[in-house]
């Protein structure tokens, strides 16, 4: 694990508040932004990958969102799509500016709801070097079933009823309901679905992040049904690589597997096992693959830029 003489807290501004963040100084020029989905901070959503990156010579920016974490802004705990994406697009111009850093070799990478979000930033940022998209969230639409049939009747009742509530209350200033994050069938939860219960154990398995708070505003399960991030896959221009989890029963591999048809450079890497493998049975795998594609394109850049008579 990182120590904190190898990375430094910073911030950077974004929208009317400011993102918190780890950055860890690297060596090569390039650098790998990171965030994880829907509750996950960034210590239990990057630090195991983010210390191999740096190793490898990257520097990396690993963030809150907004709402989240470190971060500011209020209500707390609330998912906003597209001020998150907006996060994004903070966290890349902030490291352009960073002394060592080429602004040509930022990387994105993004687990899950993290994942979704990057592909809709790489579509619309075509200046990217490369782009890792982890077990992401590609299509709520296609995802909203599977979720359902996760759900008892009474708990989607409830669930149901407790996210119009607090959408309602949100719209009047009233504080956010909260609900897990997780939770084991029949609960009232954001997710239910069989892999759900495994993130404690992949990202947190020591015990060591106690200050993160694993609940989500209830008006989420309201609009992810309609977050179709991978529908802009195909404006991505640049190098993609999707890690897709053969038997992810939260994210689903099929949603993933139609954005790499669709994108122009897309690779995927498949990977045995559930939503949480990366940070499993499969990190080594994991890892070591995307260590050498951030290597392959960064170096890929540097030969266009020299190519082109590089400033």
């Amino acid at each position: 694990m990182p120590t904190s003489g190898q990375r430094e807290k910073v911030r950077f501004a974004s929208g009317d508040s400011s993102c918190a963040a780890w950055y860890y100084p690297g060596t090569n020029g390039g650098c790998v932004i990171m965030a994880g989905g829907t509750a996950v901070t960034k210590e239990p959503a990057s630090d195991r990958f983010a210390a191999r990156f740096n190793d490898a010579g990257f520097a990396v920016l690993a963030f809150d969102h907004r709402h989240f974490g470190e971060s500011g802004g209020t209500p707390r705990q609330v998912v906003r799509f597209g001020e998150q994406r907006a996060d994004w697009q903070a966290a890349i111009d902030f490291a352009a500016g960073l002394s060592g850093v080429d602004p040509g070799g930022i990387s994105l990478w993004g687990f899950s709801l993290g994942g979704g979000h990057i592909l809709r930033v790489a579509a619309d940022h075509p200046g990217l070097a490369s782009v890792i998209a982890q077990s992401p969230v590609v299509d709520g639409r296609a995802l909203a079933p599977n979720a359902l049939r996760a759900m008892t009747p009474l708990a989607l009742l409830r669930l149901t009823g407790r996210a119009v509530a607090d959408a309602l209350g949100g719209l009047l200033g009233r504080p956010p309901l909260l609900i897990p994050t997780a939770g084991v069938r029949g609960d009232v939860a954001s997710l239910t679905t069989p892999d759900a219960m495994d993130g404690d154990r992949a990202l947190d398995p020591e015990h060591r992040y106690s200050d993160w708070e694993q609940t989500v505003a209830a008006r989420i399960a309201l609009q992810m049904g309609g977050y179709r991030p991978g529908l802009h896959a195909s404006r991505i221009r640049c190098p993609l690589l999707l890690v897709v989890c053969d038997q992810d029963r939260s994210a689903l591999p099929g949603p993933a597997l139609e954005a790499a048809r669709k994108a122009p450079h897309a690779e995927v890497l498949h990977l045995e096992g559930r939503h949480y493998a990366p940070f499993l049975e499969a990190h080594e795998e994991a890892v070591e693959a995307e260590v050498a594609f951030l290597r392959k394109h960064l170096a890929a850049t540097d030969v266009v830029r020299e190519g082109r008579g590089r400033p």
